[in-house]
């Protein structure tokens, strides 16, 4: 039998398809309208959760985009090279971690800069900055070229510096080709980026340039924000500008001349207003796109991109069609976004976000290639939420809810993961993206006072353990730069004061470090022919590594990881029981124990003091349980410390 699915069309509800199923339900065989709409919020809440689980938590979300964010602060603050790497861009940055997603990169001259009206030349001093005058007067819209107005020092820009109308410009193909011929052997030419794969990891970089002003054929996007984003993210969006990246427009009358206006960074503060249904809409789109949409024919597989949901979403959400994202109406905004999708396909009309003039359907979604892809999605449409069965990773939350429609389906974020999955998730993120290299004196010295400022900006919890776990690595690197660089010198109290600071460095990298950051204080003797404090080190080292909530690379003993969160209340209770217990629930055989287990409690907790204390304790209590070696073994342990020069 069929069960007739609905969806929201203008705030109501409208048949939009038939789910055939192989036994007999009554889901959705009521004409109650009231019912059908608490009975797809039902099934919402399903996808949601499902979601939650294939894209992230809105706290898994977060770890991944202020791991990346901190360095990217790091990064802006020190400028070592005239090439920066502006961002990471594109769908990693915005948190999504999809299997099959490539590495966006944008990479921008520093010393260079784009300017959208001669007036603006005033705020830079041309002795060290190279300007390039934007002009988008003969281009299509979100279009431009850029005019060279002073002199330039960069041999790639100079080298694509072209003349016309007495002017000289710089071409964006001549300047493309230069740039991705840079990358390696092995990369292509993929639009404006150069493309490849290194390491098993699918990358697109991006070469462009910066400027440091809102475009004026963006102006209208700023009166059109009157509900999303918020204004403090307007204003954030605007005062960052935007960049240029080198690709013509195919209908323009320069295309070969011509540089596209990139919104990625703005695209990327916009995807962070998002709430988190709203993300995961956004999530399910996409998924949906690579999954059904683009499995349909060979001929219109290439013709949707993921910049297309992007834009889709971001119209969907600004227009406030749907008054309320929440995971009860995950599926009619997923519904909203669809429909807008299929009328831009008919109309062969897709308004950028931020410059609507500029259509990205121009070159690609039209005549019959528009015709087969319209009828594609029609086809879908007709089956209405339905369709969403064909998308292998949703399936499942939706057959299940429908099979058993009153299970319960938890959307209760803080419970759907572990604190040990978060962990494991940060601890990755930073090993991954956040990793930092510094090769010389001048470099670490720059790092070291990024950091400096950085401790006094508010960060979030996630930064201030990326910022740790990068501070670690600059002293550690600075620390081994200085003993190579007064190692052989002859100037004896150069090459003291050197090793004394080095080591100081390392201790202190170890101190706020990951345990194994000891083991280049090990290393540091070991070098420096210090062999009996290297093995004194290492044997520390062993000890602390031994300790159950440990975790390598994501790898970590779950099953004996402890929740902080909830052990906090029992440890607090264990304490006050332990203290001051008067016989009523402790007995005079259990005292030594009890003290024992509450040490090894707060010393897991690191709370050394505290515990150090209760193993003493444990010591003056009649010994039952016979665990005194083990007691002074702990004291040992919490006593002990790095060896001092």
């Amino acid at each position: 039998m069929s069960l007739i699915l609905k969806s929201v069309r203008s705030g109501r509800m409208d048949c939009i398809g038939e789910l055939p199923l192989t036994r007999k339900q009554d889901l959705l065989l009521s004409t109650d309208s009231v019912v059908i709409e608490t009975r797809i919020q039902h099934l919402s809440e399903s996808v949601f959760a499902g979601l939650c689980e294939i894209v992230g938590t809105s706290q898994l979300v977060a770890i991944r985009r202020e791991t990346v964010d901190i360095k990217e602060m790091m990064e802006r603050r020190v400028k070592l090279y005239d090439w920066v790497i502006g961002m990471m861009s594109g769908s990693r940055r915005e948190g999504f971690r999809l299997e099959g997603s490539d590495l966006d990169t944008m990479y921008w001259l520093n010393n260079h800069r784009v300017i959208m009206a001669m007036s603006q030349s005033v705020y830079y001093n041309t002795a060290n900055t190279t300007l390039i005058l934007s002009d988008s007067s003969e281009s299509p819209p979100g279009f431009t070229l850029l005019q060279l107005l002073t002199p330039i020092t960069s041999r790639s820009v100079q080298s694509a510096c072209v003349r016309m109308n007495d002017r000289v410009y710089i071409s964006s193909s001549i300047y493309r080709q230069i740039t991705c011929s840079s990358v390696g052997i092995n990369s292509t030419v993929h639009g404006p980026c150069a493309s490849g794969v290194h390491a098993g990891q699918e990358y697109d970089y991006a070469y462009c340039f910066v400027c440091d002003f809102w475009p004026p054929s963006a102006s209208s996007w700023i009166n059109r924000c009157h509900a999303w984003p918020d204004p403090e993210v307007v204003d954030d969006i605007v005062r960052n500008g935007c960049h240029f990246v080198a690709i013509g427009h195919p209908l323009g009358p320069h295309e070969e001349e011509e540089w596209r206006c990139s919104f990625s960074q703005a695209e990327q503060k916009c995807v962070y207003a998002m709430n988190h249904c709203q993300f995961l809409t956004y999530g399910l789109l996409k998924i949906y796109l690579k999954e059904v949409i683009n499995q349909q024919l060979d001929e219109t597989s290439k013709l949707l991109c993921s910049y297309h949901i992007k834009t889709t979403i971001f119209w969907a959400i600004q227009q406030n069609t749907l008054p309320h994202w929440c995971p009860q109406n995950l599926l009619a905004g997923f519904w909203v976004c669809f429909k807008l999708l299929l009328k831009w396909v008919y109309e062969g009309t897709c308004p950028n976000f931020f410059i609507p003039q500029n259509n990205l359907f121009l070159t690609k979604v039209h005549g019959s290639a528009q015709n087969r892809l319209f009828v594609q999605l029609h086809e879908l449409y007709k089956k209405g939420l339905a369709c969403l069965l064909q998308s292998s990773s949703i399936r499942s939350n939706i057959i299940d809810v429908l099979y058993n429609p009153r299970a319960f389906v938890c959307t209760d974020e803080s419970i759907m993961k572990s604190e040990v999955q978060y962990d494991a998730e940060l601890f990755m993120e930073i090993y991954v993206n956040a990793t930092i290299h510094t090769v010389n004196l001048p470099s670490c010295v720059k790092y070291l006072y990024a950091v400096e400022q950085l401790v006094d900006s508010p960060l979030t919890q996630y930064q201030v353990i990326t910022l740790q776990t990068l501070t670690a690595s600059f002293l550690q690197n600075t620390a081994f730069v200085l003993h190579n660089m007064y190692t052989n010198t002859s100037v004896n109290k150069k090459m003291y004061i050197a090793d004394k600071i080095s080591c100081q460095m390392l201790k202190l990298a170890a101190k706020f470090g990951c345990i194994s950051d000891m083991l280049y204080i090990a290393m540091y003797y070991y070098k420096t022919l210090r062999y009996r404090e290297a093995l004194s080190v290492i044997e520390m080292t062993k000890v602390r590594l031994a300790q159950p909530y440990l975790m390598y690379r994501g790898h970590v003993g779950r099953e004996r990881y402890i929740d902080t969160t909830l052990s906090q209340a029992a440890l607090d209770e264990l304490q006050v029981l332990v203290h001051h217990d008067q016989r009523m629930y402790v007995r005079d055989i259990s005292r030594d124990i009890s003290w024992e287990i509450l040490g090894i409690c707060q010393q897991i907790t690191g709370n050394l003091q505290a515990a150090l204390y209760s193993y003493q304790q444990s010591l003056t209590q009649y010994p039952f349980h016979n665990t005194q070696t083990a007691t002074q073994s702990r004291i040992q342990d919490i006593t002990g410390a790095v060896p001092h020069e």
